[in-house]
């Protein structure tokens, strides 16, 4: 599971409401094949827009209005390279997205509180065999950007020995305790500069914070829903909402 986050987990002085983390899962069955067809995505940016593949694909970077590249790209071409990501994603059977949004008021630690409810859904998912390719007793790890990486570690091994989970049928029902079934190890943490996976992922979570918060030149060029574009790869066991794209919100 590849994941990278969108918007600020403070809740001190912050600029946004909501704290978003966003996923995508590969089999490691399909890894190479997703990497290899992207690499020849990125390869038509070259030929049609001129972006060489090394430059790191960043949404919210990309969206600004000034952005040094070795080839001039207008930031309307800049949208349909993000634009034509998300299609890319949206047209495979190999790969399952989806996003966690927590509403920062009254939560006391918003990034733990996220990622806690991110790695359980994860594990679930894992567990009943609802990911695309899962064969017998698959197993997951984090890929992620290294950020409170001290923090996400000690969280995971800590969901690894104790992990009460609370009913979602009734609340007055407590909590069990449910170890992790099915994620492995600790956290592995890259720099997305080096990852392609992590560069698609930071655009779905680019994309899943502007169905709350959008920015002018989003709202101005009807790109508010373009989260909605992954229709087809997400995953529809993760979540009981069918509102906003299936996105979890709490």
């Amino acid at each position: 599971m590849y994941v990278d986050e969108s918007g600020d987990p403070g809740t001190a002085g912050s600029p946004t409401k909501y704290f978003i983390l966003s996923a995508v899962v590969i089999h490691e069955a399909s890894w190479k094949n997703v990497l290899d067809d992207f690499l020849k995505l990125k390869r038509h940016f070259k030929e049609r827009y001129g972006l060489m593949i090394k430059e790191e694909i960043h949404a919210s970077e990309y969206l600004q209005k000034r952005v040094k590249f070795k080839n001039p790209i207008s930031r309307n071409l800049r949208l349909d390279i993000l634009k034509k990501c998300l299609d890319w994603m949206n047209s495979r059977n190999d790969i399952s997205v989806f996003s966690v949004r927590i509403d920062k008021a009254g939560k006391v630690n918003p990034f733990e509180y996220a990622w806690d409810i991110l790695i359980q859904r994860f594990d679930n998912t894992l567990a009943y065999k609802n990911f695309p390719g899962g064969t017998g007793d698959d197993k997951g790890m984090i890929i992620c950007d290294n950020t409170d990486g001290d923090k996400l570690t000690t969280l995971l091994r800590k969901k690894r020995r104790y992990n009460p989970v609370w009913s979602r049928m009734d609340v007055d029902a407590g909590s069990r305790d449910i170890p992790l079934r099915a994620v492995i190890e600790d956290p592995v943490f890259r720099d997305s500069k080096h990852s392609f996976i992590l560069q698609l992922v930071d655009v779905v979570a680019y994309f899943a914070r502007q169905v709350y918060e959008p920015n002018k030149f989003v709202r101005q060029k009807g790109a508010k829903t373009f989260y909605g574009r992954l229709h087809n790869v997400i995953n529809q066991h993760v979540t009981r909402n069918t509102k906003n794209y299936r996105i979890v919100e709490l």
